[in-house]
């Protein structure tokens, strides 16, 4: 058994090993159930909300990672001062069971906007919502944020995501082969000893539906990143081979979010494509929190 986002106890259980002060929870996103896990500041109101969407193939758990204790943005976060919701996205963890195939794009960014919206409504909100997002879950994140219709979005942050795949698209959602191994993770030396034993249960199918959509995000994005309004940030691993990412790529990229009032471009040396379970996890979060704090205090947050 375990408790859900406002303390009732819910049926869904969890073989995850959690960080202390992260618990699992649920959250309704319009009649779909999904599950996550919650840390909040020990003491006082939190200072903001911050979202984290994992990535293809992934759970709520890639955001504690216990390989390490620098690892988890929950705990890191909520020592701050910030409450941190980690949402297994729509296909993944309770709602699985429901949505096997999983949910294209659009359908998944409803979904989170929904769940963001039920949370807060129950939870102190602090001064606003910053998704932060990985790989498939950074292009939730965007969509999300592209028809928020709220002004409590501070900001949009994320990571391993571009807007041109670097590699055949039929590698999406396959989990066999050396190739795809290193893809996801880059050179082993940059993740502790027992990342890949800890990290069992933080991998996950990745469901058809999403996988289907891997291969038309650029022009999706076309569609999408004009309409996002908040601040964005963009971090990409120095050892990123999904997705192309030099100059000229970058250019390209940040000329479509036209109503951004600012876009920050960040590289993060010595990690890989999983960039929270890596080494350098730690120098991510803080960094990206930091991008939070930049967020509360830059005036208007829409333009």
């Amino acid at each position: 058994m375990r408790t859900d986002a406002g303390g009732s106890t819910v049926p869904w259980t969890s073989d995850r090993r959690l960080s202390p002060g992260v618990r699992p929870v649920t959250v309704d996103a319009n009649g779909i159930t999904l599950s996550g896990l919650l840390s909040e500041p020990p003491h006082g109101s939190p200072r903001a909300v911050v979202v984290a969407l994992h990535g293809g193939g992934m759970n709520a758990g890639y955001f504690d990672g216990q390989a390490h204790p620098d690892l988890s943005l929950l705990s890191l976060g909520a020592r701050l001062g910030y409450t941190v919701l980690a949402l297994d996205r729509p296909g993944y963890g309770a709602s699985a069971v429901h949505l096997p195939r999983g949910q294209r794009l659009m359908a998944q960014a409803t979904a989170v906007r929904a769940a963001v919206a039920a949370f807060t409504a129950r939870h102190a909100p602090g001064a606003g919502t910053l998704v932060l997002a990985h790989s498939f879950g950074a292009k939730v994140a965007l969509a999300a944020a592209a028809r928020w219709d709220t002004s409590d979005l501070l900001g949009v942050d994320v990571s391993g995501c571009g807007g041109r795949l670097a590699v055949n698209p039929g590698l999406v959602g396959r989990e066999d082969g050396l190739g795809r191994r290193k893809l996801n993770w880059g050179p082993l030396h940059l993740y502790p000893p027992d990342t890949f034993l800890m990290s069992q249960t933080v991998v996950a199918p990745m469901p058809a539906l999403e996988a289907a959509t891997v291969a038309g995000w650029t022009r999706l994005s076309a569609a999408i990143l004009p309409r996002v309004r908040v601040p964005v940030r963009l971090t990409f691993a120095e050892h990123e081979t999904w997705w192309s990412h030099d100059d000229d790529d970058l250019a390209e990229l940040t000329a479509r979010l036209t109503s951004t009032p600012r876009v920050v471009i960040d590289r993060q040396s010595d990690a890989g494509h999983n960039i929270s379970l890596g080494w350098t996890a730690r120098a991510h979060h803080l960094k990206a929190l930091a991008f939070v704090e930049e967020c509360l205090t830059s005036g208007p947050r829409h333009v």
